[in-house]
């Protein structure tokens, strides 16, 4: 039995990727700032929650003790992030203290449990919006929309995909490109971009990958994207 943690998981892509890992199989933790709306999307889907804000270090503590008291844990998924479009010192810090470093204060917390796992994984939802490759190919969206401080961001969760997947080489790192979803990330509905069952698949996919899946790379519907 996998377990799989997944913080910013009460909705969008976090929700539905829990949906698709449970129905696969995995035990699956619900990670969420707001504990009692974790505890009903737990109850939805059959899964497990904890209270967890990444960008709180004692929450995250409290919540990996928990789930080592509880079983372990064999796959993190960083897919908490928020997306504030203004650019200003005080927006941008709160968004790289969210995407950027609260996936190294997820990572850190996780990695003595995951270090006794036979199969360790840990997925990080980055974005071709932080990709070079990307921004710089016409033929990409990712090329027309500016996001200044967002895509920054994203660029620091790949990085962080890269150097963990060195310095931790018995952890598979991976970092995804989910697609333009259909989701209320931002805080505005989207009514646009494929559904989010599609773009959580990419993600539940790198979640099962067995022991011989890739490590320090950045996928996109399973292909690789360049950074």
């Amino acid at each position: 039995m996998t377990t799989t943690l997944i913080t910013g998981a009460t909705r969008g892509l976090g929700k539905e990727t829990a949906r698709q890992l449970v129905e696969a199989g995995h035990t699956v933790w619900i990670g969420a700032r707001d504990a009692d709306q974790g505890a009903a999307v737990a109850a939805e889907i059959g899964a497990r929650s904890v209270q967890l804000d990444v960008r709180d270090d004692d929450s995250v503590a409290a919540a990996f003790a928990h789930v080592d008291a509880n079983g372990g844990l064999d796959v993190l998924v960083n897919n908490a992030g928020i997306a504030v479009w203004g650019q200003n010192g005080p927006e941008a810090l709160a968004v790289f203290d969210t995407n950027a470093v609260g996936t190294i204060r997820a990572t850190e917390a996780a990695l003595p449990l995951l270090r006794r796992s036979a199969n360790p994984i840990v997925v990080n939802l980055s974005s071709a919006l932080g990709s070079f490759t990307a921004t710089h190919d016409p033929s990409k969206p990712a090329s027309t929309v500016p996001a200044v401080v967002y895509g920054a961001s994203k660029a620091a969760v790949s990085m962080l995909t890269v150097q963990y997947a060195r310095v931790v080489p018995e952890v598979h790192f991976v970092a995804i490109e989910p697609g333009y979803t259909a989701t209320e990330f931002g805080g505005m509905p989207n009514p646009h971009g494929r559904p989010v069952e599609v773009s959580a698949a990419t993600i539940a996919a790198a979640a099962s990958a067995g022991p011989e899946g890739p490590t320090g790379v950045f996928l996109e519907d399973g292909q690789m994207l360049g950074w």
